[in-house]
């Protein structure tokens, strides 16, 4: 298998772009990513494009062929397309199979790439579509929304281990104040406990403010071989793991609810893939579509023990200037989470930091890991890169 590298990145803002169509978003972060690498759109190869549900938020399928139709390579290259789908880390999943298909050999350069238009729609509409990441049978057709369900993680750890309510709203705390410092988030304001815990209740204990936001946005990475990657950059970072694991779809099925046995498996792969210990990784960017996630993810990643991230939280270990940054881009509760976007946006993050290109939120890196999502935990992906 080839090594293999990023030498470019791109990304729109996050938010409630209504002036940007589904189309439009792609094609900007795109076209950020191919100027970032000083490519031409005829030298990519191969486009792998992560999108959960754009056939229920804008009645659009077949997103392969429209995203090569508008980036102009349909009817020139006529490159091959595809589109991704794993819920939540179908971005995550898109990067891994661009990094398959360089690896490989299959391709020389390919644009990894997510996008999702998810305000096009009433609220009603996306709840009940982001519950088909869910089991629709025996999970969202009986009412259980994520919410709901990542309630009952909260609740069951908050039982067997030493979170408390505060520790938890630290989390939010800490994002919100690493979004404020990164240009492209949806949410650019600090928040303080006290906004957390008196904020509207969602599903009991999580609160507004706990809960990451409904986003529009895209994000874009192009990949080549390691061995091409200075003929156009002065700063490749090298994909150095790129592992996957499953889980039961429904969280019923979980041998523990508290703990997401797809990350510790995808952690443990990604780990021996890369020859790593977990001293060696400088920052983090984990999938907290909910405060308690980014608890979890902490924890199954490997990075402490099991009922140990909260404290970590209120040590400020966790925080841009703790020992273990995690989520310096403001993570999805602050820059948001454009669902089929998110993972590459990790990605994009990871890469700034380890560039020193991540201005106000720069923290000190040579390794990152992306930890991406899918429903609450049916499909993770988990990706260590370095400089």
């Amino acid at each position: 298998m080839r090594e293999v590298a990023v030498i470019g990145i791109g990304c729109t803002t996050f938010g409630e772009k209504w002036n940007s169509s589904f189309r439009d978003l792609f094609i900007e972060a795109g076209a950020r990513a191919l100027e970032d690498a000083g490519l031409a759109g005829e030298k990519i190869d191969a486009l792998f494009i992560g999108n959960m549900s754009a056939g229920r938020f804008v009645e659009q399928e077949h997103i392969g062929a429209l995203i090569a139709d508008y980036a102009g390579l349909a009817t020139t290259t006529h490159i091959p397309a595809t589109r991704v789908e794993a819920a939540c880390a179908s971005g995550g999943l898109a990067f891994r199979q661009g990094v398959t298909a360089v690896a490989s050999g299959m391709s020389e350069i390919v644009v990894a790439a997510g996008v999702e238009k998810m305000t096009d729609v009433a609220s009603g509409t996306t709840v009940a579509t982001l519950a088909g990441a869910a089991d629709r049978e025996w999970e969202a057709f009986i009412g259980a929304t994520f919410p709901g369900l990542y309630a009952m993680i909260a609740n069951d750890y908050m039982h067997r281990y030493p979170l408390t309510r505060e520790q938890l709203a630290m989390v939010a705390v800490k994002n919100h104040y690493n979004g404020a410092r990164n240009p492209i988030a949806q949410f650019q304001q600090e928040i303080n406990i006290e906004t957390v815990i008196n904020s509207s209740l969602v599903a009991d204990p999580l609160r507004l403010y706990d809960c990451s936001p409904i986003t529009d946005g895209a994000a874009a990475a192009i990949l080549t071989t390691m061995e091409r990657a200075r003929e156009f950059t002065d700063t490749p970072v090298k994909v150095l793991a790129s592992a996957q694991a499953s889980d039961s779809i429904a969280l019923h099925d979980r041998r523990d609810i508290s703990t997401l046995d797809a990350t510790v498996v995808a952690a443990k792969r990604a780990f021996r893939q890369a020859g790593l210990e977990h001293s060696d990784v400088d920052m983090l960017e984990v999938h907290d579509c909910f405060t308690i996630a980014e608890i979890c993810a902490i924890e199954d990643l490997g990075f402490c023990r099991k009922g140990e991230a909260g404290k970590l939280t209120e040590e400020g270990v966790t925080s841009l200037q703790g020992d273990l940054p995690v989520n310096t881009s403001g993570g999805l509760k602050a820059c948001g989470h454009p669902v089929g976007a998110t993972g590459i946006k990790q990605i994009v993050e990871v890469v700034q930091q380890l560039r020193g290109e991540a201005g106000r939120r720069q923290v000190d890196a040579k390794v990152g890991l992306a930890h991406n999502v899918g429903g609450t935990g049916a499909t993770v992906t988990v990706h260590i890169l370095g400089v």
